[in-house]
């Protein structure tokens, strides 16, 4: 019984231990179509940090996922992030896989980080119309 007692502990610390480690992440991002009203999946976001008036420095590349959703920007592990930044939504794949037109081969938004909050920066898309603001 008092085996059984110690595994019990020892299992449970361990879940605890990676509960608490679990990564925190300042950025999101979502991509809704509204001509379909669902979610794209599949489509590269880059995330880039401009380091002079001209140059950007390429941060993060990720896909989102089947709710087109990217979660795990900018990882908060105690720097800090604050700085202007751009997102490049490479939506032209997305397109040509639907076979339709697009005005917008990719879309860039640019915002700036002030503080250690969370930041959602999502948009919705259509063929020829795109539309971002700050969500949560």
């Amino acid at each position: 019984m008092k085996k059984i007692f110690i595994l019990v502990v020892v299992f449970l610390s361990i879940g605890l231990l990676s509960f608490a480690q679990e990564s925190k992440f300042q950025l999101s991002s979502h991509i809704l179509d509204i001509s379909t009203g669902k979610p794209v999946s599949g489509v590269k976001i880059t995330l880039s940090k401009r380091v002079s008036k001209d140059n950007w420095m390429l941060i993060e590349e990720r896909n989102t996922d089947a709710n087109g959703r990217v979660k795990d920007f900018l990882r908060q592990d105690g720097k800090d992030n604050a700085g202007v930044y751009k997102l490049t939504f490479h939506t032209n794949p997305y397109f040509k896989k639907l076979k339709q037109q697009s005005f917008y081969p990719f879309i860039e938004v640019v915002f700036e980080l002030v503080d250690n909050e969370h930041y959602h920066v999502p948009i919705t898309l259509s063929a020829f119309g795109y539309a971002t603001y700050r969500g949560n």
